[in-house]
């Protein structure tokens, strides 16, 4: 799977683009912006974006109005459809935000529900009590996500309703040409509606990809043969800030060990979860940590374990934003990309990854681990690598079996010799090439 190899990057168009947040029905062409980030695409080294909602939407896109029609604060159909031919001219992949388990009040069929009741003929379309009221006395219940009733659950034991979302899918597939789906709240879906994307998007395009969100538990019950192929990382996105604050390396070794460690009973040996140190729902990494000089080393863990990178827009050059604030402080409007010793980090690691059979799929070891440093291997049948982080102030000196006697340093290009130990500089990270 080409996802397998990539740097993924997350743009949360309707933010960036700086759309109003209620929809007001005005088109502009604000998704044009994004052809002039390709440049900065191209040199950070990324290989496929995400894209947050793009479908007509109430405000946030997540309350989705229309699955057909690009939302007319971002332009028209036609305008994305050139954003993603640029991007794949590039040799930049696109997938979607597949929000399925729910839609907004906008949404027509949920519309005709409100004027016509009982006679509507979408009202199996979705989870409804003519005998009771909701928050917005529309004199009726319905079930809205977790409680948000902006957010229309979906009924997907329904044929017409799964119907109409794969329809939209392949319009996507055939209008846009996309490559994949990142499914909202994948935890909340039917499992037999997952398998029933996973083989109709089989039939649309090769190496579909299909990846989930999932906050916790047995990512399995999502990821799998006849299910997607990844899911998103939060247990370990959760370990790497909180290790690096509490300098506790050992959190973020366990959540490590225990997904992909080398004995039989690991989670998810072989399986290529989404890593990241942020997105539009949390903080951002900049935000969350108490050391500035913590932010690459985070970077590294997520270049360096087992998994697919993907960067946040912004948080390449270290901008902030706090939960707190809203999510709107998350997902900010920016004119246009910056570049800074951060990016430039980010862009190494990314070259990194790219070239190293290794980082993208090997089998992961740990060597060792300390409060404030830890070392662990990623191994092909042709290739070793050490990845090395000392979160402390100071230097460190680590005396360890690398195996050899010699590596190339994949960040800085550098010779370095295991001989005596090797010091590890503060606040510092290595990808260490082992010679054969």
């Amino acid at each position: 799977m080409w996802a397998d190899e990539s740097v993924f990057y997350q743009i949360y168009p309707l933010g960036m683009c700086g759309a109003p947040y209620e929809n007001d029905g005005i088109s502009e062409d604000r998704i044009l912006k994004v052809l002039d980030w390709i440049p900065h695409l191209k040199k950070l080294g990324i290989d496929a974006i995400y894209f947050s909602p793009v479908f007509e939407s109430d405000s946030h896109g997540y309350n989705t109005r229309d699955y057909t029609k690009v939302d007319c604060r971002l332009g028209t159909n036609k305008d994305f459809a050139k954003v993603v031919l640029e991007l794949h001219k590039e040799g930049i992949k696109v997938i979607l935000d597949g929000v399925f388990n729910h839609v907004g009040r906008g949404f027509w069929a949920f519309q005709d529900v409100l004027k016509n009741r009982e006679n509507s003929q979408y009202k199996d379309w979705f989870n409804i009590s003519f005998d009771g009221n909701s928050n917005y006395n529309d004199g009726l219940w319905y079930e809205g996500w977790e409680g948000c009733y902006d957010l229309v659950k979906l009924n997907l034991k329904n044929p017409a309703v799964t119907d109409h979302l794969l329809s939209a899918v392949k319009g996507w597939v055939n209008e846009f040409d996309i490559d994949g789906l990142r499914l909202d709240v994948a935890y909340c879906l039917d499992e037999g509606f997952i398998r029933q994307l996973r083989s109709y998007t089989n039939g649309l395009k090769e190496d579909f990809f299909l990846v989930g969100e999932i906050l916790g538990g047995d990512y399995n019950t999502i990821m799998g043969d006849g299910k997607f192929d990844s899911c998103t990382n939060y247990e370990c996105y959760k370990g790497i800030h909180s290790s690096l604050n509490s300098m506790n390396m050992f959190e973020i070794s366990y959540s490590i060990n225990r997904q992909f460690g080398p004995e039989q009973w690991t989670l998810y040996k072989g399986k290529h979860l989404l890593s990241f140190v942020d997105n539009h729902d949390v903080s951002r990494i900049a935000s969350i940590l108490e050391r500035p000089e913590h932010i690459p080393l985070a970077y590294a863990l997520i270049f360096g374990m087992p998994g697919i990178p993907i960067v946040y827009y912004g948080s390449e050059w270290g901008i902030k934003g706090d939960k707190k604030d809203g999510d709107p402080a998350l997902r900010p409007a920016l004119d246009r990309p910056e570049w800074n010793e951060l990016t430039d980090e980010i862009a190494a690691m990314a070259k990194a990854h790219g070239n190293s059979g290794a980082l993208c799929g090997g089998i992961y070891r740990q060597v060792l681990v300390t409060n404030k440093q830890y070392i662990f291997e990623r191994k092909t049948d042709s290739e070793r690598v050490l990845v090395a982080i000392n979160a402390d102030e100071t230097a460190f000196h680590a005396d360890f079996d690398a195996g050899c006697g010699q590596a190339d340093d994949m960040i800085s290009g550098e010779k370095h010799d295991f001989g005596g130990g090797s010091d590890l500089e503060p606040y510092s990270y290595h990808f260490w090439r082992c010679e054969r």
